[in-house]
């Protein structure tokens, strides 16, 4: 690296997603006088707008992409520079950018996020969704196309499958049940419905609460279909470089080239053993080649043993985080899962270099009621508490890890319904140790709360329950609920005059 620095600055973020500008904000508007930097590749930043606190953990926002000029119009201490890193030397505490430039740094927190998985590189007919420039390439492409296959179980398969219109949709999960990053199969099943049809449903309470699901045979493809119905557009929608999100679907008309309207059918517990063109889908199926197989550009062999031909493919599952210009020269301590690793107070292992956001991976000792995941909200904390961290070491003050991680808490949408998960929503890392108890009314709401030794421990909230702020002061003070069993989800019962 050249020896001489262009600048120094005594702050360095790198990354203009959620987690570099909360970080950003809170450094530059503690420190008015210091100068600070954000190096960013990306023409855009996003920016949290409508913050609203919505109970102690829970917290909603929007957020919105916005040209990087905005921040340093905001805070006059503020540089950015407008480059990728190229790469990092944290002993003598400088980065290079690609366009060829040297900046010093006194502290440095790396936000650089993550990117998709693919499935495979370099194929065009495989398209991951990550931010707004595969978002509109995905529509253009769908536009043309009859049959796509969706991989992928998270959070941007959920909606994706559930906003493809005119268009068949054909959906390989490796669970026994869709959305299973967010939820079990009782609220897949809850959801489902969703999927087959606009038909207005009576709501009528489940009777029975302690529920056991069915499980699909992995060899049986479930189809559902509905007729069109017309969907009020929204505006809005999100830039490049950066994460989408759950609204990155606003605004854009999912629309394929076929009348059907919504026709899905899901391929359970099954991934894809591999991706061939035409040509090699004929060559290796000469005799089993039935006259209307038609020819699709590209076939998708399951690990069931279908091979599926589609338009294309939609890789959507999960994410890498964007470590690669950092670790050359340098000792960072990686996790299993490829993340900087970092310590409560968001340190890396590289002194005087802080991670926030999904490029970091948490590995303090957790509250047994949080645990990563890498979504918008805790990228927002992260960044937020590690320029909290930052500015305390500077001014060599102690400081307590953030109440925010106490609790794990995110409120989203899916299905068009409000969706609130909090603490071990899924039972994480309880093993058999705990009991379930659910509340279901078909196409209103679906409660689920998880029990471990007669506390609260976890909850999903799907529909207008209003029961979030109740259940998370019953998980934040572990009261013994024993007692109540399973009175405590008796719709008849008013469960806040309970526990106010």
């Amino acid at each position: 690296m050249g020896s001489e620095n262009e600048k120094t600055f005594k702050f360095v973020i790198v990354g203009g997603g959620i987690a570099g500008v909360t970080c950003v904000e809170q450094l530059s508007s503690q420190f008015p006088s210091e100068d600070v930097a954000l190096i960013t590749a990306g023409p855009h930043i996003k920016a949290v707008t409508n913050y609203k606190q919505v109970s102690r953990t829970l917290e909603k926002f929007d957020v919105e992409e916005k040209p990087f000029s905005v921040l340093q119009e905001k805070f006059p201490n503020l540089t950015v520079i407008h480059s990728a890193v190229k790469s990092l030397d944290t002993r003598s505490h400088c980065l290079e950018t690609a366009d060829g430039r040297v900046f010093g740094y006194k502290k440095l927190c790396i936000c650089s996020g993550a990117r998709p998985k693919l499935l495979t590189q370099e194929n065009p007919y495989v398209l991951g969704i990550r931010d707004t420039d595969s978002a509109q390439e995905f529509q253009k492409q769908l536009s043309k196309a009859k049959r796509i296959v969706v991989i992928g179980n998270g959070g941007i398969a959920l909606e994706l499958v559930y906003e493809v219109r005119g268009c068949e949709v054909i959906w390989a999960v490796k669970d026994k049940a869709i959305g299973n990053t967010f939820f079990d199969a009782g609220a897949a099943q809850f959801l489902i419905p969703s999927l087959e049809a606009d038909k207005a449903e009576v709501a009528a309470p489940c009777k029975r609460q302690r529920y056991t699901t069915e499980e699909p045979n992995p060899n049986a493809a479930h189809t559902f279909t509905a007729d069109e119905y017309s969907r009020g557009q929204k505006p809005g929608g999100v830039q490049p470089g950066s994460a989408l999100g759950p609204d990155w679907h606003r605004g854009m008309e999912l629309k394929g080239a076929e009348q059907v309207s919504r026709r899905v059918s899901v391929e359970y517990q099954c991934e894809v053993a591999q991706i061939l063109t035409s040509e090699e889908f004929l060559v290796s199926s000469k005799q089993t080649l039935k006259p209307d197989t038609g020819r699709w550009p590209v076939y998708v062999q399951l690990t069931n043993g279908k091979t599926l031909g589609c338009d294309f493919v939609v890789s959507a599952t999960g994410v890498v985080p964007n470590t690669e210009p950092f670790l050359h020269g340098n000792n960072f301590s990686l996790a299993d899962d490829c993340g900087l690793q970092v310590n409560d107070h968001l340190m890396t292992s590289e002194p005087d270099v802080y991670a926030a956001g999904d490029v970091c991976t948490a590995c303090w000792e957790h509250s047994p009621l949080w645990q990563q995941m890498r979504l918008w909200t805790q990228a927002r904390q992260m960044g937020w508490y590690a320029g909290r961290c930052m500015a305390a070491d500077v001014l060599s003050e102690p400081i307590e890890l953030d109440f925010c991680f106490e609790l794990f808490s995110h409120v989203t949408k899916f299905f068009n319904y409000k969706v609130v998960l909090l603490g071990k929503f899924n039972a994480q890392g309880l093993g058999s140790d705990h009991e379930l108890l659910v509340r279901c009314t078909k196409g209103q709401e679906y409660i689920k709360v998880v029990l471990s030794r007669g506390r609260m421990v976890g909850a999903v909230l799907i529909g207008e329950t209003d029961l979030e702020e109740t259940f998370e002061n019953l998980i934040l003070n572990q009261m013994d609920l024993t007692a109540y069993g399973e009175e405590l989800l008796n719709p008849n019962i008013d469960i806040e005059d309970y526990f106010d």
